[in-house]
């Protein structure tokens, strides 16, 4: 029987909560998460940008980000102003606070980032970072949310999903013959 300590999955989950708890030591005083952190220093290198282009460039689903999006703007770090054009349109921008935050907050992201690899070599930490790399770039429509999905790749998955009759294996394997993006190359 194979050790499930030891497969990917185990690990990769078991190392995320590990990061979650390492941030959280290190940034707790500020009262911020790893998401509303994130949010926040996209927000401020790209200001004006809206939800629907945040959550594009975050892998995260517009419904989540909406609600990080009122924590931080109830907390004064963010500001939110609709558009001329289409007034459901919220454009967002970092607050002096949330700057300040930002830049009171960057010593110790940069502790926590550094603590998540302890305990491996210079080398190894470039090896663990170039593999993940690698994976993520590899398996990034995998774990693409629905919104984050183009029209083009969506389009097939729905036709094939559709035309399948047969069971759910039949429609998911339909559906990987209709992905563009399934065909995908190893990429090194």
């Amino acid at each position: 029987m194979k050790n499930l300590h030891s497969e990917p999955g185990y690990l990769f989950r078991r190392m995320q909560q590990i990061a979650a708890a390492i941030f959280w030591e290190e940034c707790a005083p500020f009262d911020l998460t790893c998401l509303q952190y994130s949010a926040l220093a996209r927000i401020r290198d790209r200001p004006g940008i809206d939800v629907t282009r945040l959550s594009e460039i975050m892998d995260f689903d517009r419904s989540t980000l909406g609600g990080v999006m009122e924590r931080l703007e109830l907390k004064g770090y963010i500001r939110r102003r609709a558009t001329v054009e289409d007034k459901r349109i919220k454009l967002l921008e970092v607050t002096k606070q949330g700057r300040a935050l930002l830049d009171q907050i960057a010593p110790h992201v940069e502790r926590a980032q550094r603590r998540i690899l302890d305990g491996l070599s210079s080398e190894d930490q470039r090896a663990v970072l170039r593999l993940l790399t690698r994976l993520v770039e590899f398996n990034a429509e995998r774990g693409r949310t629905a919104s984050n999905r183009s029209e083009q790749e969506k389009r097939p998955i729905m036709l094939a999903l559709r035309r399948a009759s047969g069971s759910a294996t039949s429609a998911r394997s339909r559906a990987r013959k209709y992905n563009p993006m399934s065909s995908r190359s190893h990429r090194h």
